[in-house]
C-alpha cells in the first residue's frame, strides 16, 4: 500500500492507544528490512550448534531475518508486548516449578487474537492495508524487532528487557505493507551486571547475550524430544516446563508489575498442587489443568518425562 510517511504519521498515535485499549503494555514501530547484524549472530550461533535438538531453528534462514521474505511489500514492523507476570506464584513446597508464562491460557491464542483485532482497527481506520500477525509461531526474530522499536534492549540472558517493567513480557508483531515512522531504539541498560550469567545452574548463558540451549533448562524441558539419560533430572533443578531463573535474578525485574489479563490467570487449584500431587499426575488432572495452556505443546508424555526425571527414574 503506498502511503508516505507524513501522511501516516498521523495515524501512529491512533495505532499505539488502540494497542493499549487491547490489553499490550507497549507497541512500537521499526522499518522492515534485513536484520544484517542479527543474521551474523544467528550464523554463529547455528554453526556452532548452539540450537541442538531444535532443528527448526536451521530452516527459513533468510525469512527469520528478513519480513520482506514472509509479507509481500512490507515496509514496517509494529511490535507489542504484553506482560504476564502473575499475582500469585506456586504454593506448595518443593514442588515442582512450572515458568510463570504457563500458568494461564496459551499465550500464542491470546495474541494473535488481539493482534488480529489490531490489524482489523487499523483496516478501518486508515484504509486497505496487508498484512500478517505473528506470535512465535514463524520464522521472526521476535525480540531483535521490539528491540528496534524501542520496546527495550536484549540483555546478557537474551530476553528483552524494558526499562523500569523488567522482562515477563510475551512480544507479537504485525509486518503490514505501509510505510509508518519508525521509533528510536532503547539504550542497553544492563551495565556491568552479570546476575543472570551468574545464576544459571547449568552454565547456559556462555557469554553475554549468547545461550547454548544445549544446556538451557527451558530448552531441555520443552524442546528437547527424546528421553533423558540418567542423571539429566539433577540438571533440572527441580524445574517441570521451561525456567525463570534468569529472570528471576534480574534487578529490572525488581520493578515487574502483576498482568491485568484474566486469560492469563491460571486454572483452579494448580498453584495449590504439592509435589505429590504432581508426580502423581494422570491424564484426567493434566487436562483439566492444562487444557488451554502453553504446557499442551510438550504434551502429557513429555510433562511425565520431565516429572520421573526429577524423581531420579530413568525410563527406557
Amino acid at each position: 500500500m503506498s502511503f508516505n510517511v507524513p501522511e501516516n504519521a498521523k495515524h501512529i498515535n491512533s495505532i499505539k492507544n488502540k494497542a493499549a485499549e487491547l490489553g499490550f503494555d507497549a507497541c512500537g514501530v521499526s522499518a522492515a528490512c534485513r536484520l544484517d547484524d542479527e543474521a551474523r549472530r544467528l550464523e554463529k550461533w547455528l554453526s556452532a550448534g548452539m540450537h541442538g535438538s531444535m532443528k527448526f531453528m536451521e530452516n527459513h534462514f533468510e525469512k527469520r531475518v528478513d519480513p520482506r521474505k514472509l509479507v509481500d511489500d512490507a515496509k514496517t514492523v509494529i511490535s507489542v508486548l504484553h506482560n504476564y507476570y502473575p499475582s500469585r506464584k506456586q504454593e506448595g513446597p518443593g514442588a515442582p516449578v512450572l515458568s510463570k508464562y504457563a500458568y494461564g491460557t496459551d499465550y500464542h491464542y491470546v495474541m494473535k487474537g488481539k493482534l488480529q483485532e489490531l490489524m482489523d482497527f487499523m483496516n478501518d481506520t486508515i484504509g486497505e492495508v496487508n498484512g500478517r500477525a505473528f506470535v512465535d509461531s514463524a520464522p521472526v526474530l521476535d525480540r531483535a524487532w521490539a528491540a528496534r522499536a524501542g520496546l527495550g534492549w536484549i540483555g546478557k540472558n537474551s530476553c528483552l528487557i524494558a526499562r523500569g517493567a523488567g522482562s515477563f513480557f510475551f512480544i507479537g508483531e504485525l509486518i503490514v505493507d505501509i510505510e509508518l515512522p519508525a521509533d528510536a531504539p532503547a539504550r542497553d541498560h544492563c551495565g556491568s551486571c552479570s546476575v543472570c550469567i551468574d545464576a544459571c545452574p547449568t552454565g547456559a548463558i556462555v557469554e553475554p547475550g549468547l545461550v547454548d540451549a544445549r544446556r538451557c533448562i527451558s530448552c531441555l524441558t520443552i524442546e528437547y524430544r527424546d528421553e533423558f539419560t540418567d542423571g539429566t533430572g539433577n540438571k533440572l533443578h527441580n524445574r517441570v516446563f521451561g525456567c525463570d531463573i534468569c529472570q528471576d535474578v534480574c534487578p529490572w525485574n525488581l520493578g515487574a508489575k502483576p498482568h491485568h489479563e484474566p486469560l492469563f490467570e491460571p486454572e483452579p487449584g494448580l498453584l495449590e498442587l504439592t509435589a505429590d500431587e504432581w508426580y502423581d499426575m494422570a491424564g484426567p488432572l493434566y487436562r483439566r489443568l492444562f487444557r488451554r495452556s502453553a504446557v499442551k505443546r510438550a504434551g502429557y508424555r513429555q510433562l511425565r518425562r520431565n516429572l520421573d526425571a526429577l524423581r531420579g527414574v530413568t525410563r527406557q
